[in-house]
């Protein structure tokens, strides 16, 4: 009898051990699958507003105020990252002010979307990073970026079809405190004597 309860009990043992074995199979599994689907995870790193976080060690007296600097973005915008691109390139090294009085007047969806970013930035400047006038500010940095690429079919006559992509883009900018730095202004006389002196300046390489 007892021989028999212990037959039974090992028995028992093993079907319990076995389906717990098929169970962590099928979770493996299951791990395993989830981990190869592609996911957007990388693109919503907060890589540029981190740089909001750098601390700087303490400045001595006879040192100049450090300006602030505030970076700020909007990601995942449904628009192309190139038309995004002309309008980040115009308002790059303008004042606060003069960029948002620039974007009132032009007529496009990138233009709306950058001047709530400027907005948003404006606002960050005066209640994270102590900056006393929100107009003493000039966009130092302002670029697209390329987004999430989703591909759709783009049905033909025919039976016929094709691909066609719905594209996203990101958008970063970053602020300093301060005026604008004065640019310099060069004529094309200028720029074609640079261009003719880095031409004479070229070298043959592997020659005496």
């Amino acid at each position: 009898m007892a021989a028999a309860v212990t037959g039974r009990g090992v028995a028992f043992i093993r079907g319990l051990s076995a389906g717990l074995y098929s169970r962590l199979q099928v979770l493996a599994c299951g791990h395993q699958q989830l981990s190869c689907l592609h996911t957007s995870s990388s693109l919503e790193s907060k890589n540029w507003e981190r740089k909001n976080r750098k601390v700087y060690p303490p400045q001595l007296p006879d040192e100049p105020c450090r300006p602030a600097e505030i970076h700020h973005s909007r990601r995942q915008i449904k628009y192309s990252k190139d038309k995004m691109w002309y309008l980040a390139k115009m308002i790059r090294g303008m004042s606060i002010d003069g960029a948002i009085a620039q974007l009132e007047f032009i007529d496009k969806k990138g233009a709306k979307i950058i001047k709530e970013v400027l907005l948003e930035a404006q606002e960050m400047a005066v209640k994270n990073h102590n900056v006393e006038y929100k107009s003493n500010l000039y966009i130092a940095e302002s670029f697209s970026g390329k987004g999430m690429y989703l591909k759709r079919i783009r049905y033909h006559g025919r039976g016929m079809f094709g691909i066609m992509d719905k594209v996203y883009c990101h958008y970063f900018v970053k602020l300093v405190e301060g005026s604008p730095p004065k640019v310099e202004q060069r004529t094309g006389y200028d720029q074609a004597k640079e261009y003719v002196q880095n031409l004479r300046n070229r070298t043959i390489i592997h020659s005496l």
